[in-house]
């Protein structure tokens, strides 16, 4: 080879590892600057909410206006009952809607379906609390802790369809057909072959989607309300964390600001939680599934 072709693919390959210098830095000062928020926000949160931790905080009720101390423990246990109405309503629901969708995805009635529910994902969640509101709350005359389970459930809805629907089309046709083939019924199919298989991806969606709905405020002014007694009646008006930290970081009180900086962080919390449970879940489905193919590539 002559000494100038040498020399030009030798000049060719320096530029080359230059640019791939140059985009490597640039991926990796683009994913510093995403997460500089993330990592900003969860100092701040540590700094200022960390010093009112501890065990009253968790086991407490919150204390009149101008009094310190307190806690936050109607507020915990409000967000969990309303997460856990908001699951009972928006999971049903949101299944079988995506696994609708999954399996009749050519029909009319799975494309309006598919457009409401890409509609109702990207509708401002006051939109949601007021419609409960009026649904729910008026008639009734009150606030509830069901209307605002019901506000959740309602937001959840269109994120768990989407995800159950994405996960079932990942199900083979080939688990469909040897299904039909030994006699069960479509809906059969669907429920104990299909949906089970699908399983670990639509509970780390169904997480996620708690997680979503977890730190909602707008929905809850409308709907739980929130009160500063321990209630866990769905007939009530209800505590909830966002609701508390709202209230808290408003007032004119040192005391209650620095507990909005606790509950907030308990908050940020259970959302790192929930999110890494996800994680989990899908990473163990991986390592089973890789575990299969595994031992019958070796079989």
């Amino acid at each position: 080879m002559p000494r100038t072709a040498r020399g030009g693919e030798q000049t060719t390959l320096q530029a080359r590892r230059r640019r791939s210098a140059i985009m490597t830095s640039l991926v990796w000062c683009a994913s510093a600057i995403c997460l500089l928020p993330l990592v900003l926000i969860t100092a701040h949160l540590l700094v200022g909410g960390a010093r009112v931790l501890g065990p009253r905080f968790f086991t407490a009720l919150p204390t009149p206006p101008g009094v310190s101390g307190g806690g936050i423990a109607n507020g915990i246990a409000g967000t969990l009952l309303l997460l856990l109405v908001a699951a009972a309503i928006g999971l049903p629901i949101g299944l079988g809607a995506g696994l609708f969708l999954a399996e009749r995805t050519r029909t009319r009635l799975a494309e309006t379906v598919r457009f409401l529910a890409d509609v109702l994902s990207g509708l401002p969640s006051i939109v949601i609390g007021i419609f409960v509101w009026e649904l729910i709350v008026r008639p009734s005359g009150q606030f509830s802790a069901l209307a605002g389970g019901v506000a959740l459930g309602v937001l959840m809805i269109p994120l768990i369809t989407r995800a159950t629907e994405a996960m079932v089309q990942l199900v083979p046709n080939a688990l469909r057909e040897a299904a039909l083939a030994l006699g069960y019924s479509r809906a059969r199919t669907s429920l104990t072959i299909v949906l089970r298989t699908a399983l670990p991806g639509i509970v780390t969606a169904s997480l996620l989607a708690v997680a979503r709905v977890a730190g909602e405020t707008a929905p809850l002014l409308f709907t739980a309300f929130g009160t500063p007694y321990w209630s866990l009646r769905l007939d009530a008006p209800i505590a909830a964390l966002p609701l508390q930290i709202f209230n808290y970081a408003t007032s004119p009180y040192d005391d209650w600001r620095a507990q909005a900086w606790g509950g907030a962080l308990v908050l940020i919390v259970l959302v790192f939680a929930l999110s890494w449970l996800a994680r989990r879940v899908t990473e163990s489905r991986r390592e089973r599934l890789n575990a299969t193919v595994a031992g019958g590539a070796a079989e």
